[in-house]
């Protein structure tokens, strides 16, 4: 292997950060494969580089045995001691077996283990970069849209985010500099696959998380988040200091916190509510902005029934029963919705039926 290829591969482990170690252990096993390919297909055999000269040797490798029945693999006792008294059964004896024009095929061969090296080892690179990134959130450029599916460029590699993971109502277009949450990364044959999204949950997490310092310093803490993305979101927060309002630390004076996060998600409509460890309480603020009256919980089955006013029936509910949607997932309650006309007239069927029940229980007494 001549100097300048050795030249090469040092020049790329500082370009590529490609250990030159690694790929002379790739360009050793390739050229052992032409070697058994060309000369020695049925023998043992081991490569050696070296690494200040760029010479290279093929050793032939045979085991010491008792009795020889494969003199390509195999070497008697008797004639291993000829060479050394020292060798033992069991021993691997070497002898260079460097083929005189081996010299053409190995430049070869180590220029292709090269190229392809660098492409495996770039891609292991960028794997490692960005295999402990999931979960945040990160920025790039929109490269291209094939087939609904908008490519973003994240400096030494791309991503994609797909149709279903795409805002309704967002139009995306190349140049187009985009903001997303890392879903999951891949390892494929042709590279990292990094999967991108931005109707996912952990995107408006970490949003508040970047604009609310309390959060980060976990002065406060979100514990549960709800979205439907495009149209409406809930968090609930808590704080771990009296002090701290948690809700207004995350709306932000004059409510330039949570703006900024709606005008990152075109106009998501945000509701931050307090989490509260009353599930009653909970439950009446994840209803937000509804007001609610009372609140009946039945913990075993984790079944809510709130009552509202019914001027706030409709409200509380939502459009299509979004706010309600959105209520059960933030707390994780099923969540039954009552105006306090609608229950005046379950409490009067209770009343009626208790009361012809006693009329019954009499009845049978008298009888």
């Amino acid at each position: 292997m001549s100097t300048e290829l050795l030249r090469a591969i040092h020049d790329l482990e500082k370009e590529k950060g490609i250990a030159v170690d690694i790929l002379l252990e790739a360009i050793e096993a390739a050229l052992l494969s032409a070697y058994k390919r060309n000369f020695g297909s049925m023998q043992n055999a081991r490569v050696v580089i070296e690494q200040e000269t760029g010479v290279f040797q093929v050793f032939a490798q045979k085991t010491v045995v008792a009795g020889t029945e494969n003199p390509k693999l195999e070497i008697s006792l008797a004639d291993a001691q000829v060479i050394n008294p020292n060798y033992n059964l069991g021993d691997i004896i070497e002898t260079e077996v460097t083929p005189r024009d081996f010299g053409r095929i190995a430049a070869q061969t180590a220029k292709q283990v090269v190229v392809q090296r660098i492409r495996e080892a770039e891609r292991n690179i960028i794997y490692e970069e960005y295999a402990d990134r999931a979960g945040e959130i990160i920025t790039g450029i929109i490269q291209r849209i094939e087939q609904r599916n908008a490519y973003i460029e994240l400096g030494k590699t791309e991503a994609v985010l797909t149709p279903p993971e795409q805002m309704p109502g967002e139009n995306y277009y190349p140049d187009m500099r985009l903001k997303t949450y890392i879903v999951e990364v891949r390892k494929t044959n042709k590279g990292p696959q990094i999967l991108l999204s931005r109707t996912h949950p952990g995107l408006l997490r970490r949003l508040f998380e970047f604009e609310v310092p309390e959060l980060r310093e976990g002065l406060i803490e979100l514990k549960s988040v709800s979205r439907e993305a495009g149209a409406r979101s809930k968090i609930a927060v808590s704080s771990k200091d009296e002090n701290i309002d948690p809700v207004g630390a995350c709306v932000g004076s004059k409510g330039m916190r949570v703006q900024s996060i709606v005008d990152e998600l075109n106009g998501e409509k945000i509701d931050i509510v307090e989490w509260d460890t009353d599930a009653s309480k909970f439950i009446a603020n994840s209803l937000s902005p509804s007001k609610v009256v009372a609140v009946e919980v039945w913990e075993d089955e984790k079944i809510a029934r709130v009552i509202v006013p019914d001027y706030q029936l409709s409200l509380a509910i939502g459009k299509e029963g979004q706010n309600a949607r959105l209520a059960a997932k933030l707390t994780g309650w099923k969540i039954d919705i009552k105006s306090e006309t609608q229950m005046k007239e379950i409490y009067a069927q209770y009343d009626q039926y208790d009361h012809e029940q006693n009329d019954h229980e009499q009845a049978v007494a008298k009888d």
